[in-house]
């Protein structure tokens, strides 16, 4: 609904994750610590699958394996892996895990290296977890872009799926999940929103 519909609303739930993300969302804060450079707000790019975004914070870890990058100004070889920053609690879905492995995958096509691993920091648990990028979920994601990028160009918002975790949506009012049955153009899901508010 934000890329293909342009809309977003707030509520106390996005407001919170905003702030979580206030200090890792510093592009100018980079830290130095040992064996260990923490780069924050890291632009990401992949042409292959035409997305872009930007990774909360990716850390590079000096590495004594044969594997791993040469970094400017940097003695040895660095191993990059990003932490993405939750407000919740991990899901029961794969979005989160899998909104990590397109940061990987980008990460890996600009720096040209391999990551096995990266890191979801749960506010709530005040921990990081750590997610094996195994091949299985790269290519589950990467048939998650193709769709998505599908949809775009075709101008159509997939379904909403109604569920228990829709009634804490900033975005419940304008979804309106129970009119969504099927894949339909844009124009024609904002006619029916229209038909229900009585517009």
């Amino acid at each position: 609904m934000i890329h293909i519909e342009r809309q977003w609303k707030e509520n106390l739930l996005t407001v919170e994750g905003k702030q979580l993300h206030e200090r890792v969302d510093n592009p100018y804060e980079k830290e130095k610590r040992c064996d260990l450079i923490i780069s924050r707000s890291m632009p990401l790019i992949s042409h292959k699958m035409g997305i872009q975004g930007v990774a909360d914070v990716v850390e590079f870890e000096r590495t004594t394996k044969d594997k791993g990058m040469v970094m400017e100004g940097h003695s040895g070889l660095w191993l990059p892996y990003p932490i993405e920053y939750k407000r919740g609690n991990p899901k029961v879905d794969r979005s989160d895990e899998a909104q990590l492995t397109l940061q990987v995958l980008c990460i890996e096509e600009m720096l040209e290296t391999s990551i096995e691993k990266a890191y979801i920091y749960y506010h709530q648990k005040r921990r990081r977890t750590k997610v094996k990028i195994n091949n299985e979920m790269r290519e589950w994601t990467v048939s998650m872009v193709e769709e998505m990028n599908n949809l775009f160009e075709r101008g159509i918002t997939p379904p909403a799926e109604k569920s228990k975790k829709c009634s804490n949506c900033s975005m419940k009012e304008i979804c309106s999940p129970r009119l969504t049955k099927k894949y339909r153009p844009v124009k024609n899901y904002i006619n029916d929103m229209m038909k229900e508010v009585g517009q």
